[in-house]
C-alpha cells in the first residue's frame, strides 16, 4: 500500500492528466483512476463469466486483430482467418 506522501504524489500527478493506476485512463484524481480501473476490472471478469473462458479467449483473439480503419472481424474475413463465434454467444442461466 503506498503511503499518504506518495497517494498525495500519485494524485498530483493524475491531476496533470498522467495515468498513474493501471486501466485508469482518463481519470482526473488518483481516485477517480482506481474506481475506473476497478470498475473495467469487474466488467469484464462479469463478461468472462457470461460467455465463458473459452469465447471470452475467442473474443480477444478477434479484438486483437482490429486495426484503426479495420475492426477484427473485418481484417479476419480479409486474411481467412475464422473465428467460432458460436463460443462467444451469450449463455442462457438453465
Amino acid at each position: 500500500m503506498a503511503s499518504e506522501q506518495e497517494r498525495a504524489e500519485f494524485d498530483q500527478r493524475a491531476r496533470q492528466g498522467e495515468t498513474v493506476v493501471p486501466g485508469g485512463t482518463r481519470g482526473k484524481s488518483l481516485e477517480a483512476q482506481e474506481h475506473l480501473a476497478e470498475g473495467r476490472s469487474r466488467g469484464g471478469q462479469t463478461r468472462k463469466e457470461q460467455i465463458g473462458t473459452e469465447g471470452y479467449q475467442e473474443m480477444g483473439r478477434k479484438g486483437g486483430l482490429s486495426t484503426v480503419d479495420k475492426s477484427g472481424g473485418q481484417r479476419a474475413a480479409e486474411e481467412g482467418i475464422s473465428f467460432d463465434e458460436s463460443k462467444y454467444k451469450t449463455r442462457s442461466s438453465s
